[in-house]
């Protein structure tokens, strides 16, 4: 049996694919992600490469570790689709099945390969190892089937094709650490495809805040009707909504690009007051480019969310230039002594620690004491213990301090603890957006209105 050498791409590339990839799958191994134990990020990523190549996605699935499921998924998607790109499952241990699968699907035995013995055992010896016995399994491939070198781990990727009286499907499957999957794709799989001759597909995301979904999608009205072209949808999530704008035909890339950002004007006509930014951005991230724009800088002080605020800001690149710091206050004795609220506040009688007066002062007291030119500060009741029929769970209070004063509200949180945590830092985010934009007063109460 004549084996192919993984380190070769150029040798592989010309026996990979001999038809269009139209409509693809995206699959996912692995019982940590059907049991929920691990997010799964790889679809999205490999979603958006393949339909910036105008490949139409037509189905995300994610199978557990087994051998029978994960073959009927195969069969069932390479009846369906031209390519099937799948993540998992090709490690060493015995719930590694991706490569069984595979073979089964194509009705092919594996076979050992030398070159990819070689490349796992020089992963190993690079590093001053020996692989173990178990360790071989992973030089396996289909007899008819490629391995794609991985230069970053120690298992390689596979390639082969699923032959149905509907069509041949060509089935691509990467390793499931991101590190692995990535350079896998754009060095083994992104050269062999062959997307549709003139299909394009063209997208544009807009982010917004301050604004319920329904609310949303009914400011934008007909430009939301399934037959327009382009296609506009929307996603809620942890307060976010966002604005999808898709256009796939066989027009010019340059008249697809020009109908989708039409369409985006129009929606920005609509409701552009709530629309943060888009793409890839995140509302910490605009906030912190809104600093840097300003020669601004920012702080925290942070009771009911723990440090959540500060870690979505400085888990940007370039977030020291103005992010200075901040306290975790959990209890009143630490809101006292690093903020200096006064301690009348959570005297009998006083408001306490879940109000407006808490809050406000915690943020005058960050930004007194860090010298920043903002400082937002939150303080609620999280759960699931907690709460009083005054300050039910949910009740966070919001401030945030600057030269010219301050803002304080109310909001009312649903969803468990998570769930009241994450969105109060996105109603604290938003605040600061707003506020470093000059939104109107009245965006903020629709801030309050969205979040209960």
């Amino acid at each position: 049996m004549t084996t192919h050498a993984p380190h070769a791409p150029h040798a592989t590339h010309a026996t990979h694919a001999t038809h269009e990839h139209r409509l693809a799958a995206i699959l996912s191994i692995g019982d940590e992600l059907t049991l929920g134990q691990k997010l799964d990020t790889n679809s999205r990523w490999l979603s958006q490469q393949l339909v910036d190549l105008g490949i139409s996605i037509v189905e995300h699935v994610t199978v557990p570790d087994d051998l029978e499921a994960h073959v009927a998924v195969l069969a069932r998607l390479a009846a369906r689709c031209d390519l099937i790109v799948s993540s998992g499952g090709l490690g060493p241990t015995a719930d590694d099945l991706t490569r069984r699968a595979l073979a089964v699907a194509s009705h092919d035995s594996l076979v050992h390969d030398a070159a990819g013995e070689a490349q796992v055992r020089a992963w190993f010896a690079a590093r001053g190892r020996s692989p173990a016995s178990i360790n071989m399994v992973q030089a396996q491939r289909p007899s008819r089937g490629l391995l794609l070198e991985n230069r970053h781990g120690t298992a390689p990727g596979l390639f082969a094709s699923i032959d149905s009286s509907a069509r041949q499907c060509d089935v691509y499957c990467l390793p499931g650490p991101p590190r692995e999957m990535m350079p896998m794709f754009d060095a083994s799989v992104r050269p062999s495809l062959r997307p549709p001759a003139g299909k394009v597909i063209e997208t544009r995301v807009l982010h917004s805040v301050g604004i319920g979904e329904s609310d949303l999608a009914q400011r934008l009205g007909s430009l939301m009707d399934r037959e327009c072209v382009p296609l506009v949808g929307t996603t809620a999530s942890g307060g976010v909504v966002s604005i999808r704008i898709r256009y796939e035909g066989e027009a010019p890339r340059v008249q697809a690009k020009a109908a989708v950002n039409d369409a985006a004007d129009k929606a920005l006509s609509l409701v552009g007051e709530f629309v943060f930014g888009e793409g890839g951005e995140s509302l910490a991230s605009v906030v912190l480019n809104m600093l840097k724009q300003t020669g601004q800088t920012i702080a925290v002080v942070e009771s009911c969310t723990g440090g959540m605020l500060g870690e979505e800001l400085t888990a940007i690149p370039g977030s020291s230039a103005c992010v200075l710091g901040g306290w975790i206050t959990y209890s009143n004795e630490m809101k006292q002594a690093l903020v200096g609220v006064p301690s009348e506040l959570f005297a009998s009688g006083g408001p306490g620690a879940v109000s407006c007066e808490v809050a406000l002062a915690m943020a005058r007291g960050g930004r007194e004491r860090s010298g920043a030119s903002i400082a937002i500060a939150i303080t609620g009741v999280a759960g699931p213990d907690g709460g009083t029929p005054a300050k039910p769970v949910g009740t966070v209070w919001v401030s945030l301090a600057h030269a010219r004063g301050s803002d304080t509200r109310r909001f009312s949180m649903g969803g468990d603890r998570a769930s009241v945590r994450s969105w109060s830092c996105t109603a604290a985010l938003a605040m600061a957006w707003q506020h470093l934009s000059g939104r109107s007063h009245a965006l903020l109460r629709q801030v309050e209105a969205y979040v209960e």
